[in-house]
């Protein structure tokens, strides 16, 4: 059974530090790409980072710099370390794997690459 379970939400103040994770069993194929989505109430799903089995990032815009995406291959898990956190980065943070996909900008706008999701993790920022 594939899973991909994110963990490590919760509520915090502007300004704070957060990292989530995304430990990855079941799947068919060893990741070659993973990432992180989010969406907020009433808005759609937006693209925050991937990264490849190279370890080539990209990044939103609006978390360059105070997000990171890493990889741990021993554990299978994904991480998202988050620093200098805003009210507007409050949302529901998902992860999600792919066989294969090309790390550039265009990747974060092209959710359907991802074939595997977790159900999601919530982040709440208050101001």
């Amino acid at each position: 059974q594939v899973q991909l379970v994110e963990s490590g939400g919760g509520s915090l103040q502007s300004g704070g530090s957060l990292t989530l994770s995304c430990a990855a069993s079941g799947l068919p194929y060893s990741p070659y790409c993973r990432a992180w989505f989010r969406q907020a109430p009433g808005k759609e799903r937006e693209g925050v980072a991937a990264i490849d089995s190279s370890a080539a990032t990209t990044y939103a815009d609006s978390v360059k710099g105070r997000f990171t995406i890493s990889v741990d291959n021993a554990k299978n898990t994904l991480s998202l370390q988050m620093a200098s956190l805003k009210p507007e980065d409050t949302a529901m943070y998902y992860c999600a794997a792919a066989s294969f996909c090309r790390v550039d900008g265009a990747l974060l706008r092209l959710p359907e690459i991802f074939p595997n999701w977790g159900r999601g993790t919530q982040v709440t920022v208050s101001a």
